[in-house]
């Protein structure tokens, strides 16, 4: 075991998290879910998420059997929904072609869609106690200022560096309570913006600590101007409910339900697509508009409440749509945006 493993060993039979509720009874299962819902999100905000999900879904199998609507509408708040169906995606894979047994080779776990040499290697160190390094967003940064590996870690060579360090460093034997106070590292003493170097437990291997530029580490990603799109949402409104479609699988918000849109304001064939005629209509009005920000662009947003006097005749039956009950909810996954708009939606209807 290398000196620096040591180190953090001993500092998390000490410090380290050992309370969440993934760590408890841990079963492959429990311990895959949470570490996708942790991709990307805090742990504050996954754990009612997480608690959630187990008791709608106890195993495997039981998300595997259930509609991906449920599943979307679990999910919604938390972000970055791909992971959300990939997650269902990959327990069909486990409740049909491994009869609800995760597999415990990591190459057949990292084939299973959305989760990556990474998120195998946590499962099986964690639940296993198998000898597999992790490489996490903590874990770089960490790894990153220790050993002074310059470059953005999104790079393959730098990532590569990183691993190595990784796999270097790993013990065979407690590698279940290493790779956790890895992640613990990150998140507690060695933070993004401000290192709790005083209290790090490898401060004296430090390198980024000994010259003293430690927020140089890890290398940023080279800043690029985000482009700004433009939509309409047309939120059609009648006696209380309001006409919601399912977006295509595949893009943004996909699988999750969303306003009618249109590329500009004026959405009269948005209207006569979905055979609303104008003597229906009560009233039209632009609501505030706002931005919405995705990690490759920004959408400007501006609502457009329709109100009739009552539902079309046909309504896009090639699409899959509902009409959303305001005061009864339908539990379906919704776009964050829509979400919101959907929620002070009664203001607006006073």
């Amino acid at each position: 075991m290398t000196p620096f493993a040591q180190a953090i060993l001993t500092w998390y039979d000490a410090y380290g998290r050992k309370n969440l509720p993934w760590q408890q009874d841990k079963t492959a299962y429990s311990v895959w879910l949470s570490e996708i819902m942790l991709q990307q999100t805090q742990v504050a905000t996954v754990i009612p998420y997480y608690q959630r999900f187990l008791e709608r879904f106890p195993s495997v199998k039981d998300l595997a059997n259930a509609e991906q609507d449920e599943v979307l509408h679990l999910w919604t708040g938390l972000g970055y929904y791909a992971r959300a169906r990939n997650l269902h995606k990959a327990a069909k894979i486990v409740a049909q072609e491994y009869n609800g047994d995760f597999p415990t080779d990591i190459e057949q776990l990292n084939a299973l869609p959305g989760i990556g040499r990474s998120t195998a290697a946590a499962v099986l160190s964690s639940v296993y106690k198998k000898p597999h390094a992790i490489l996490d967003g903590n874990v770089k940064r960490t790894l990153a200022r220790s050993f002074a590996v310059e470059g953005w870690p999104g790079q393959k060579k730098v990532e590569n560096q990183l691993w190595h360090y990784a796999e270097e460093n790993t013990p065979s034997s407690d590698t279940d309570k290493y790779n956790q106070a890895m992640m613990d590292m990150g998140a507690m003493v060695c933070t993004r913006s401000k290192p709790k170097c005083t209290l790090c437990p490898v401060e004296s291997f430090c390198v980024a600590q000994k010259q003293g530029n430690q927020l140089d580490y890890p290398g940023k990603k080279p800043k690029k101007e985000k482009p700004v799109k433009q939509t309409w949402f047309v939120m059609l409104h009648c006696d209380g409910q309001i006409w919601l479609e399912q977006r295509p699988q595949s893009g943004i918000w996909g699988g999750l339900f969303c306003f009618p849109e249109s590329s500009s304001d004026a959405i009269h064939h948005e209207l006569d697509r979905r055979s609303i005629a104008s003597k229906d209509i009560i009233d039209q009005r632009q609501l505030i508009a706002f931005r919405h920000t995705f990690s490759h662009y920004h959408l400007d947003i501006t609502p457009i409440l329709v109100n009739m006097s009552k539902q079309p005749d046909v309504v896009m039956e090639a699409d899959k749509g509902l009409w959303y009950n305001l005061s009864q909810p339908e539990e379906v996954g919704l776009a964050a945006p829509v979400k919101q708009l959907l929620e002070s939606l009664p203001y607006e209807l006073r």
